[in-house]
């Protein structure tokens, strides 16, 4: 099968490699489209992936072609999306519930072959059926989902009539902006750099959108602040805007070198929380209820749907910061 490989930090290649076969308990998945993230940027600069050669994408959707020998519940047929998150269950971390923070953490498009290729393997339990009316290439935005549900679990003190400060409007901003909607803000602002991705989340009814929090009215500062940028820049800012009583969320990747700087006595005297949101934890399946719910618009969310043999190409728009979602579409004819 083809698949993008991601062969040694900065380089990236279409290459044909074996098809996957599955395990008692996996099936394979035939790859309907497969979004792009900046955790797959952090793999080509090196960062994230124990060992290289790999094939990344950990945010898939697809139909089912193959399925183990003691695979019950799934048939070839079945339209799925793929929690990519890999837990050893085993550990003192999985033991009391964090499996997000697992000692041998993996995924499927990190530590083991994704979905950016033809064809992926995954355990039959990490898929969730796709109802009827959701499409499958649309199905590849509920993994990113599940993480904003996780966010907002680790935010679950939020109180009603918040004001929430988000600080991006990619794609990981624009969906905490959504549930912020939907889970008792009074406001939320959004601040991004980019005014392409600034008018996209206006579209979707923030309540203010600026290039700095120093355009935005409010001398308190915001009750919840949230960086879904992963900018050192951007971090440093939003952890100035946090209001007293307020709770700041890192949920956007940094580089394993970003630094920020806090101020002890402030958090102390103002009682801020700063804390981090990682990955999936007990939220797909709430994600993909969400999506098929309605939640999220795909026609909003996707900007671009590229074939698999444009994959560099695509990872360079992202890096560049042009459209929202980036999708690559395996079946598609380049």
């Amino acid at each position: 099968m083809k698949a993008a490989v991601i062969s040694a930090p900065g380089e990236v290649e279409i290459a044909t490699v074996d098809d996957p076969a599955p395990g008692p308990r996996e099936v394979v998945v035939q790859v309907a489209a497969c979004g792009l993230c900046g955790t797959d940027l952090h793999i080509l600069q090196g960062e994230f992936a124990p060992t290289l050669p790999v094939v990344p994408g950990h945010e898939f959707a697809g139909t089912v072609v193959a399925t183990g020998s003691a695979v019950t519940e799934l048939a070839e047929g079945d339209r799925v999306a793929v929690d990519p998150s890999l837990y050893c269950h085993e550990c003192h971390y999985c033991r009391i519930g964090r499996n997000n923070l697992c000692e041998r953490w993996a995924a499927i498009g990190v530590t083991t072959a994704g979905g950016a290729a033809e064809f992926a393997v995954a355990p039959a339990a990490n898929c969730v059926k796709l109802p009827d009316h959701v499409r499958t290439e649309d199905a590849a935005l509920i993994e990113p989902l599940s993480c904003a549900v996780r966010g907002y679990d680790i935010l679950r003190s939020q109180q009603l009539g918040t004001q929430v400060l988000i600080y991006g409007s990619g794609t990981m901003g624009l969906m905490m902006l959504e549930l912020a909607k939907r889970t008792g803000a009074a406001g939320v602002d959004v601040v991004d750099i980019n005014p392409d991705r600034l008018a996209t989340a206006r579209e979707l009814g923030c309540s203010n959108a600026a290039g700095s929090a120093d355009a935005l009215d409010r001398p308190r500062g915001w009750d919840v602040v949230v960086d879904a940028t992963g900018s050192e820049r951007a971090i440093q800012d939003a952890l100035g805007r946090v209001g007293k009583g307020g709770t700041f969320l890192q949920f956007g990747v940094a580089d394993y070198a970003a630094r920020a700087t806090i101020e002890p006595y402030r958090i102390y005297n103002q009682e801020i929380t700063i804390t981090g949101s990682m990955a999936v934890l007990h939220s797909y399946e709430r994600a993909a209820a969400l999506f098929a719910a309605g939640v999220l618009d795909p026609e909003v969310f996707i900007s671009d749907r590229h074939p698999l043999e444009q994959y560099g190409t695509a990872l360079e728009q992202f890096r560049a910061g042009r459209g929202r979602k980036i999708q690559v579409r395996p079946q598609a004819a380049a």
